[in-house]
């Protein structure tokens, strides 16, 4: 955190602000192609929290909580993991594995099982890279961007040959029916609530929320999360304090991978209940943004998560409503990774002015 700001200021507003510029910028560019911006943010809201939008809306939540996750923990570690489109890839070939190795009895216990082998195969995709970073100084982001495209690479290999159902569609055979995961409908119909039938969200929401809760309790709250952010604040203090690179590296890539892996619980077997191609659907790279735009923080990853599903949801409103091209929908995406990326100065600096003028006024 900036010294020269208030907490609420660095965590709270400066993200917001970035934020608007984004989408003022964004609705130049829907001005552009002729349409009114007003619209198509009431056409966006309309179509992610509908009663079948909100479903949906949830469903990609999930995902990019599980990705932003991944990222933000990486990224205390000083690690730049942009590997979770492979690792929860590769996560959704271990969940296929086991949930057709078996007559599962109930869902509960395969939910189990599903989540052990997607963490596993996540996090085992990660530690190749987190290795050749630390004993051999390969820089992450080159192995982890060369590590998405093997790992879609194997899975186009396995669901066209050792894994294919019968047919000619690139899919597994359907999982066990016992497997299925409740869905969001299931769910609240235990409490009395309705919801669409047909929606995808389904448990694995909750799992991500939990998942939120435990990384909060990691990186805050035990000396392991300490260690990792003293490594990220400064390598070289940290191997005077007696910490060790190659142990925090290999940890923090190794949980980094099992979060972006836990996405397949959702894709896989929760919503497709078979392993498909393009299952991850890009959310290993948006939860890059997730985790530039929530600080890094578990509540501000459920935030930002939460957001990019509503893009994701009502921008396909805005195409099926509108006739607005999906690529829409990708700018505004990008233009809020640029404005809370790299852009983000635009905003700080004047803000800490501010401040360092107020502060001097004060005194």
């Amino acid at each position: 955190m900036n010294k020269n700001l208030p907490k609420w200021v660095d965590l709270g507003l400066i993200p917001l602000l970035t934020l608007a510029l984004a989408f003022a910028v964004s609705g130049l560019v829907v001005l552009s192609i002729g349409q009114d911006p007003i619209e198509v943010v009431k056409v966006m809201i309309q179509g992610a929290f509908n009663p079948f939008g909100i479903g949906h809306t949830l469903y990609f939540t999930t995902n990019f909580i599980f990705t932003g996750l991944a990222v933000a923990v990486a990224f205390h570690a000083r690690l730049f993991n942009i590997g979770g489109e492979g690792q929860a890839g590769l996560a959704g070939v271990g969940v296929a594995i086991v949930m057709l190795s078996y007559d599962w009895p109930h869902w509960s216990i395969a939910l189990v099982v599903g989540v052990m082998a997607a963490m596993a195969f996540g996090a085992a995709w990660a530690a190749i890279p987190a290795y050749l970073q630390a004993k051999r100084g390969s820089h992450i982001v080159i192995t982890t961007i060369m590590f998405n495209l093997i790992a879609t690479a194997l899975i186009g290999y396995l669901l066209v040959g050792p894994m294919q159902a019968e047919g000619s569609l690139p899919e597994s055979p359907g999982f066990p029916a016992a497997a299925a995961l409740p869905s969001m409908h299931v769910i609240l119909g235990w409490f009395g609530i309705e919801f669409d039938k047909f929606a995808p969200a389904n448990i694995s929401f909750f799992l991500a929320l939990i998942a939120a809760l435990l990384v909060w309790i990691l990186i805050w709250k035990t000396r392991l999360g300490y260690e990792m952010r003293a490594f990220g604040h400064s390598e070289k203090a940290a191997v005077y304090a007696g910490i060790s690179p190659m142990k925090i590296t290999m940890i923090a890539m190794l949980i980094s991978g099992a979060l972006s892996g836990m996405m397949a619980v959702n894709t896989v077997q929760g919503e497709a209940e078979r392993l498909v191609l393009g299952a991850v659907e890009g959310a290993g790279f948006i939860g890059i943004a997730v985790a530039l735009m929530g600080r890094s923080h578990p509540v501000g990853v459920l935030l930002a998560a939460f957001l990019f599903g509503i893009l994701t949801q009502g921008g396909a409103e805005l195409q099926f409503s509108l006739g607005i091209p999906a690529q829409m929908i990708t700018v505004i995406q990008a233009l809020i990774i640029m404005f809370t990326g790299s852009l983000e100065n635009l905003v700080r600096i004047p803000m800490e002015k501010i401040f360092i003028r107020a502060g001097k006024g004060a005194s």
